[in-house]
């Protein structure tokens, strides 16, 4: 596969402006970024292209939202995301990519269905602080699996929805616990080798998009209700769970 031209290009742009909508606020629309990407290069080097461009955008949203988050929320879930990598650095041969990517499709999934059989049958339910120990073990499983299979978005989400955050400070919340736990894993992909000058090269010309498309998803953001805002994200943490259920099954040879 040629990581040049307009094929190129024709994959890598819209999965740009998905992880840039996603990193504006709506989580879960990068869903397919990677997989669009490693249709014009391989996985490793797909992966590797994406680092850079998710900084970038990393730093435009971290700008944007300066103002917008939750310092408690924050701090909770990188005290336990910092576990998790730690413990993802040291166990990461002993666990297979398709094990983890099923057990946290189950968790998004299950999760979103358990709320709205809640909401169902209980009504609303009353929003919930922000409390230390949950935040700890999810936040754990977020840096787990984001630095195992870059599927942190379902923990995060389990942990940070039943808060009912104003749609922004969640979008913050998002922002500020990502971008951390990117520059930790950058130090492990420098280690592994896949950061190099040709492959940056190769993203940096997909940074105006990348900057362009996150733009948008803070504007976006910053103006959707909150009734509907939450309805997005809860449809696209479902979608996100089942994807990733069927990976994990494909993974493991059940399908």
């Amino acid at each position: 596969m040629m990581t040049e031209g307009w094929i190129f290009y024709a994959a890598a742009a819209p999965a740009v402006i998905l992880v840039g909508l996603s990193k504006g606020g709506f989580a879960g629309l990068s869903l397919i970024s990677l997989p669009l990407l490693t249709l014009v290069a391989p996985p490793i080097r797909a992966a590797a292209i994406m680092l850079p461009i998710l900084i970038v955008q990393d730093m435009v949203s971290v700008w944007a939202y300066r103002g917008d988050f939750d310092r408690r929320v924050v701090a909770i879930l990188l005290a336990g995301g910092v576990i998790g990598i730690a413990l993802a650095t040291a166990f990461a041969a002993r666990v297979s990519d398709a094990a983890v990517l099923l057990f946290v499709g189950a968790i998004a999934a299950g999760f979103v269905l358990y709320s709205w059989f809640r909401r169902a049958v209980r009504g609303d339910a009353p929003q919930a602080p922000p409390k230390i120990a949950s935040g700890l073990f999810w936040g754990a499983c977020c840096g787990f699996t984001s630095f195992i299979a870059n599927a942190g978005a379902p923990p995060f989400q389990a942990y940070v929805l039943p808060l009912r955050l104003k749609p922004q400070t969640y979008a913050g919340v998002q922002t500020m616990v990502f971008a951390a736990v990117n520059l930790i894993k950058l130090a492990a992909f420098f280690a592994l080798g896949q950061v190099s000058f040709a492959n940056f090269a190769l993203s940096a010309t997909l940074f105006p998009i990348a900057i362009v498309s996150t733009l948008a998803g803070v504007w976006l953001v910053r103006r959707v209700q909150t009734i509907v805002f939450y309805k997005i994200v809860y449809g696209l943490t479902l979608a996100l769970g089942l994807k990733l259920i069927f990976d994990g099954a494909r993974g493991l040879g059940w399908i």
